[in-house]
């Protein structure tokens, strides 16, 4: 696993079509109601068919029931499922024996004490994915607040470590935060839209630009 881009919370299929023009690794569908990025189980279903063979389809839930799951599971067939709530190791054993899907865990990182549950939960995890913690305010979102975090706590970890770095990244930012993570995979959402929800094409094509010319610098 090295210079994958992941696009998440895409909900229309001109931005969907648009991400994967431009080559991105994985698309992020979200059903969390609470989410302007939230896509209803038809809606995300076309989606999902359309970028088929084209990206790996991933399906954030935020501490959903085995019922959710299930329907987001038939609707989207995703490959993998991101688990972006406060699930126990035990619950994430349970979604994967049950669901069969590859996951993706997500950590909120503040402090270097967030750091501690790395090794396990990247031990019954395919990848982590590292976000900035949300903001203690009412209303705050699991992820796709726009927020970064200090990268260099990660410079702490062992360079084998699997994980996919999110939270306030942008174009502008991308190449600064691979270089100072050595992040294999980078994750974007609100940074690459207009309006919460609303994708930017433009915003969507010159990330994923600079992501791949920062991924290039690097394994020069």
């Amino acid at each position: 696993m090295d210079g994958l881009i992941k696009i998440c919370g895409i909900s229309t299929p001109e931005t969907l079509d648009v991400a994967l023009s431009a080559g991105a690794d994985f698309i992020g569908f979200a059903r969390f109601p609470k989410s302007p990025r939230h896509v209803g189980l038809d809606q995300a279903r076309a989606l999902s068919r359309q970028a088929a063979g084209r990206a790996q389809r991933v399906v954030l839930l935020v501490d959903a029931d085995d019922a959710a799951i299930a329907e987001a599971v038939e609707a989207i067939d995703p490959e993998f499922l991101q688990l972006h709530g406060h699930e126990t190791e035990d619950r994430i054993r349970e979604i994967r024996d049950r669901f069969g899907r590859q996951i993706i865990k997500a950590l909120g990182i503040a402090e270097e004490a967030d750091l501690a549950g790395i090794a396990s939960y990247g031990a019954l995890s395919d990848l982590l994915l590292l976000d900035a913690k949300p903001p203690r305010t009412s209303g705050a979102l699991p992820g796709g607040n726009g927020l970064p975090f200090d990268w260099r706590l990660l410079t702490k970890l062992d360079p084998d470590t699997a994980f996919m770095l999110s939270g306030g990244l942008t174009s502008d930012n991308v190449a600064e935060a691979i270089r100072l993570t050595g992040a294999k995979a980078v994750d974007v959402s609100s940074g690459v839209e207009s309006a919460p929800g609303i994708k930017d094409p433009a915003r969507i094509e010159a990330f994923i630009k600079a992501a791949r010319a920062a991924y290039a610098a690097k394994g020069q």
